[in-house]
């Protein structure tokens, strides 16, 4: 049943090591390459699982492209889907873990890398531009959409600003009952219980692990001490990548008791992982490496692995658990409406991200600002004017931090 989605799969993993630009730029690939090429969702859809995953904790983007899987072919295809998009990333960072102590990080050069940014920038007004057509429609929305603006630009730091925003949206437009038809027919979804309860128990035995571990001192404790960390991470982490390095940050460069690694080592991954494809939450496969490489080159893999696992398996728990109990809500008029505001508020999101970004790019204006906002508006102008795809834009910048 699964060779059908083989070019699916296919598209997921050019996606993975094509998707520069942390989130931000992943939304606009995702829009050019799942909707506008291959057709996989609906432009109506992919709103509906952006807006809903800024609902949930945990890797946003990840979760979204998890939905795009579910949609096509189940929890099984949803399941490869995930797999595919974190490996590369992690992997890339695995091994960072074990290079970085030959790498001077003075001296590392990350030019080619330098077009990146800006181009995400492009890649995210090109996704606000087109879901700005498909979900404002209206003066609310439209009144929405500005409030989201301004709101989550003056805010864009504090991560519990997405979450309220979107609930505060979709209160909004159920005060009328006239938007939005109150008859649509949804064809309920079957709900996975067993992926709540894994959830919960994973959160359960790694916390009691992890503190049997500490209190007995077990030979091989900092496993289960990193492992109900990620978790942790994984499963509280509003905000995406943003919020997520800073925690790691506090936890294993700060804090005397898990001191794992430098300033300098950390802030060497916490960058790189921004210049490589993928998910930025790939950033805990070298958190975990590094943390464990004391231990010897065995179990530094192995501190890879748990922060892979650990820190994208409640992202995908609660997606698979909480989306088909979403869906089958749609019957219900008030989620109808609700659903107007929510993606009106989304498109304000996208709208202040942009903008928030190339204000700071634009910080401290210069010939170099000048070509980023040439970067900005080329990647903007292909991806709406032509039928370019994703990985030949990125290849494009690439080439272009080479030679500038």
């Amino acid at each position: 049943m699964l060779l059908r989605h083989v070019p699916f799969l296919k598209a997921v993993f050019l996606h993975s090591v094509s998707a520069f630009g942390g989130p931000q730029g992943h939304i606009g690939m995702m829009m050019k390459t799942f909707v506008e090429r291959r057709r996989d969702v609906t432009k109506e859809e992919l709103m509906e699982y952006i807006s809903f995953c800024q609902l949930l904790p945990g890797a946003s983007s990840t979760q979204t492209l998890t939905l795009i899987g579910y949609k096509r072919g189940g929890v099984s295809l949803a399941v490869l889907t995930l797999i595919i998009w974190i490996l590369p990333a992690c992997i890339l960072m695995t091994l960072l873990s074990f290079l970085v102590q030959y790498i001077d990080t003075k001296q590392l050069s990350l030019n080619v890398f330098k077009f990146i940014q800006p181009m995400a920038v492009g890649f995210l007004a090109f996704a606000a531009f087109r879901t700005y057509k498909v979900s404002i429609h209206n003066l609310i929305t439209y009144i929405i959409m500005l409030v989201a603006l301004f709101a989550t630009f003056i805010l864009f730091k504090t991560p519990w600003v997405f979450p309220i925003l979107i609930i505060l949206g979709g209160i909004v437009t159920n005060i009328s009952r006239k938007r939005i038809p109150t008859k649509e027919v949804v064809k309920p979804k079957q709900i996975k219980w067993t992926n709540i309860w894994v959830f919960v128990l994973v959160f359960i035995i790694a916390g009691f692990l992890s503190e049997s571990a500490r209190k007995h001192e077990w030979k091989d404790r900092r496993a289960y001490n990193l492992f109900e960390n990620f978790y942790r991470f994984g499963s509280l982490v509003f905000g995406g990548g943003d919020v997520l390095m800073p925690m790691m940050y506090q936890q294993y460069v700060v804090r005397d008791k898990t001191k794992y690694m430098t300033k300098e080592e950390y802030l060497t991954g916490s960058g790189m992982v921004r210049a490589i494809p993928g998910p930025v939450f790939s950033v805990a496969a070298y958190t975990g490496g590094m943390a464990m490489r004391s231990k010897g080159k065995q179990m530094q893999l192995l501190g890879c692995i748990i922060g892979t696992i650990a820190i994208f398996l409640p992202s995908a728990l609660l997606v698979l658990f909480f989306y088909p109990v979403w869906h089958n809500l749609k019957k219900y008029v008030v989620v109808y409406r609700a659903l107007e505001g929510i993606n009106a508020v989304v498109v304000g999101i996208m709208w202040a991200a942009s903008v928030y970004l190339l204000k700071e790019i634009l910080t401290g204006f210069n010939a170099t600002s000048l070509l980023d906002v040439v970067v900005v508006t080329g990647t903007f102008s292909v991806l709406t004017f032509t039928k370019t795809r994703s990985p030949f834009v990125v290849i494009g910048c690439l080439l272009l931090g080479c030679f500038f």
